[in-house]
């Protein structure tokens, strides 16, 4: 979404977009006690700090699931995160035309979509969902993807240069996340689409008054 004046293309530097970091860290060191100095005579037990926590009864558990499926504690931890903060979600798969580019996006099998009606938005039917970057996966076509801006040049519309099909970009709405075609979506995982409409015409002042739009691109 954005204003209409006179615009400039140039290529993305995207790279990889929004490409989730395979999770790291070392695994010898995992089974060794954290160190510090004993306890004295007397004292007590400190609550855990930042970051740590007490498994409990579920300690054993934790250990036999970490080592079946050798990983480290980083990676089991984002395999919890990830199945508590995708909860309801479904994963969709879409792209471009030409099937050079690829991308998946966790979302709801129940869109909604804005119908924006600013200049761009307008001649190129630019209907999307709003997704966090975090829930967003680039495939495969990075270096096959170009990037028109224009006004205030935030809002990065990116297309495949050889069909010309945007089929995501970064909203100036939402620059933490990424605007999605539900058109360029494979077929199977969208269950109902609800459309709403936004005066992208008068952009700052509807964006303004609009109360969940710039939550939508938060994890």
């Amino acid at each position: 979404m954005g204003r209409a004046t006179a615009g400039s293309a140039r290529r993305s530097r995207r790279g990889s977009a929004a490409a989730s970091s395979p999770a790291g860290g070392s695994r010898r060191g995992r089974g060794k006690k954290a160190g510090g100095p004993p306890a004295g005579p007397g004292a007590q037990a400190q609550p855990p700090g930042p970051g740590a926590f007490d498994l409990g009864a579920q300690s054993g558990r934790w250990a036999a699931f970490q080592e079946r499926h050798r990983l480290s504690c980083e990676e089991a931890a984002r395999l919890l995160l990830d199945a508590y903060e995708y909860r309801g979600l479904v994963k969709h798969t879409g792209g471009c035309h030409c099937g050079a580019v690829r991308f998946e996006v966790w979302a709801s099998a129940d869109l909604h979509v804005f119908n924006c009606n600013c200049s761009i938005c307008t001649k190129k039917q630019n209907r999307h969902f709003i997704v966090p970057a975090s829930r967003f996966k680039l495939l495969k076509g990075a270096d096959n993807l170009t990037t028109y801006t224009f006004n205030t040049h935030h809002a990065q519309h990116t297309f495949c240069k050889t069909c010309g099909v945007q089929s995501f970009y970064t909203p100036r709405s939402n620059p933490d996340g990424y605007g999605i075609a539900p058109h360029c979506l494979d077929d199977g995982t969208v269950q109902t689409i609800v459309t709403e409409d936004i005066n992208g015409k008068e952009w700052e002042k509807a964006v303004k008054e609009h109360k969940t739009i710039r939550d939508m691109s938060k994890p």
